[in-house]
């Protein structure tokens, strides 16, 4: 029989396998390079007709808190999101390792070193390492598959949940994967201990000690994993110590075929006895990680004082960006790096808004209002397409920090006397983290002035359904805004003369006032429009 192959991302790859390996629900928030696992079970016809959940959350928080309580009731679950999405998670994500889990539980963490649509590069596998779960990191896309199938046997077995973690270049590139045939979803099974989940401090702590005698468990597991493996080379002058997709870059360098001894590491904790194997064979070893130089900083101080530890923190590698088979022969000392530098068919452009997108045509009346009355200084920004008003023509934005710090750090100001204050945050933005901050705003009177740019979608990532569609006017009500001063206006070119009044009056107004600007996406807008059509 001929096994059913497709040529998929590393993204699909993870949500296929999640459904072959009968998965029940898969909980998440968009965000570039993670989106496209939920978007691809989403589109799948297997999931539908086996009810999948697959629906948005409202942030990275309730992703993993729905995944648990899934997970609680025997079923297997998934959480995906990107490495700044783990931080609003953190509080449920670090203790789910005391917790446990019950059905399989495995959050997907999609790290983006350079930076390619992030604030930074922190990794993921350091919050893993902290929250003490076990760590998967696959090397390709067929390891991302079969991953998922060991990761919910790894969670089932020790009863907890498991990150895996993949980068930018392993989600977004395309490879063949073979498929396995797909086994049915468990059946509904609560806990056995039914406080298992229930962490008040007398049964927290026996949780937590069970949480730490399962760490020499974990590394059992490591050193056995079918994932890390010792390949042996000739030439002992250096021993090589590849993490995940850095193996694949490695190995581009020598055609499949390491002269020096390697080891490969896929799953954590990191295999102690295979690295102290490679310690005391080569002189010096090389650390190829993407992200943060987790494991040559665990190395350092130990094996430094027999063998060299290379890499990121030494210098052979640079401490920040993607790693890339170039960057791995120059660190081996290879004359000639692979392939040759592509060429630059179209001149570099600055990322710019949409043409006809409603951001502009708010930043425009926003910028006649304030700035030659105020001068530049008074927008606290968010994270979503708006944020592009930072730059030019507009250069209105003067802080982009985390989703939902516009408001809290408007508010902040305002307590500091700045006047005016502002901040401007998107329709899903605001539902996914600046109600609370609104919040904070009303009951305290801050002096502020919101705009919450409607675009009815969570249009940085795609065009996913924003949780404040058709709603959005009632959640700021009854926040506690007066209606007096919630304003929702039509940022057109037509309406330029009617929303800088608006914004004039409510900056004058001593209190908190939420200023509306609503017209769909573009985008989505066209895309409905070429849909109709058909």
């Amino acid at each position: 029989m001929t096994k059913k192959k497709m040529m998929i991302l590393g993204d699909e790859a993870i949500a296929q396998a999640a459904l072959d390996a009968g998965i029940s629900g898969f909980y998440a928030y968009p965000g570039t390079p993670s989106t496209e696992i939920m978007e691809y079970a989403q589109a799948s016809k297997a999931a539908a007709e086996r009810n999948v959940h697959r629906t948005w959350s409202a942030n990275e928080k309730t992703a993993v808190e729905g995944a648990l309580g899934m997970s609680y009731a025997g079923k297997r679950s998934m959480a995906m999101m990107k490495h700044v999405g783990l931080n609003v998670a953190m509080d449920p994500f670090v203790n789910s390792g005391v917790t446990g889990a019950n059905g399989g539980c495995i959050v997907t963490v999609a790290d983006d070193p350079s930076m390619h649509s992030s604030q930074d590069e922190q990794d993921s596998r350091i919050l893993a390492k902290f929250a003490l779960l076990p760590i998967l990191e696959p090397s390709n896309q067929q390891e991302a598959y079969d991953m998922v199938f060991h990761g919910y046997e790894l969670s089932e077995k020790y009863k907890t949940p498991v990150l895996m973690r993949v980068t930018t270049r392993l989600s977004h590139s395309r490879s063949g994967v073979e498929l396995r045939d797909p086994i049915a979803p468990k059946e509904l099974k609560l806990p056995e201990d039914k406080r298992q989940f229930v962490l008040l401090p007398a049964l927290a702590k026996k949780s937590y000690r069970r949480t730490l005698e399962n760490q020499k468990k974990f590394m059992e597991e490591s050193e056995n994993s079918p994932w890390n493996k010792y390949i042996d080379g000739a030439d002992k002058s250096l021993g090589i110590i590849a993490c995940g997709l850095a193996f694949n870059y490695l190995m581009e360098n020598f055609d499949g075929v390491c002269p020096y001894p390697v080891v490969k590491v896929c799953q954590y904790p990191a295999p102690k006895k295979l690295i102290a194997r490679l310690a005391s064979e080569c002189e010096k070893v090389l650390v190829l990680e993407e992200g943060m130089p987790m494991v040559e900083e665990a190395l350092r101080g130990l094996l430094d004082k027999d063998v060299k530890v290379q890499g990121r923190m030494s210098g052979e590698l640079p401490r920040d960006g993607e790693l890339n088979p170039n960057l791995i022969a120059e660190a081996l000392g290879l004359k000639e790096a692979v392939g040759e530098p592509v060429p630059a068919l179209v001149a570099g452009r600055p990322p710019k808004l949409c043409p006809g997108c409603s951001h502009a045509d708010f930043y425009a009346a926003y910028v006649e209002a304030v700035k030659d009355k105020y001068g530049d200084g008074h927008l606290f920004g968010d994270i979503g397409c708006y944020t592009l008003g930072a730059l030019p023509p507009f250069q209105a934005v003067n802080s982009c920090v985390d989703m939902g710090a516009s408001i809290t750090m408007a508010k902040g100001a305002a307590d500091a006397g700045m006047f005016p204050a502002c901040a401007v945050i998107g329709d899903s933005t605001f539902t996914h983290s600046g109600m609370t901050g609104l919040l904070d705003a009303v009951i305290d009177k801050a002096n502020i002035v919101v705009f919450i740019s409607d675009n009815s979608t969570t249009g940085m990532t795609g065009g996913q359904k924003s949780h404040a569609e058709g709603r959005l006017y009632q959640i700021v009500k009854g926040l506690g805004v007066d209606e007096n001063h919630i304003r929702v206006v039509v940022p057109t070119k037509a309406n330029h003369e009617e929303m800088v009044k608006v914004i004039t009056e409510e900056i004058e107004y001593n209190g908190v006032s939420v200023i509306i600007p609503q017209r769909e996406c573009m985008q989505t807008l066209r895309r409905k429009t070429k849909a109709a059509k058909k």
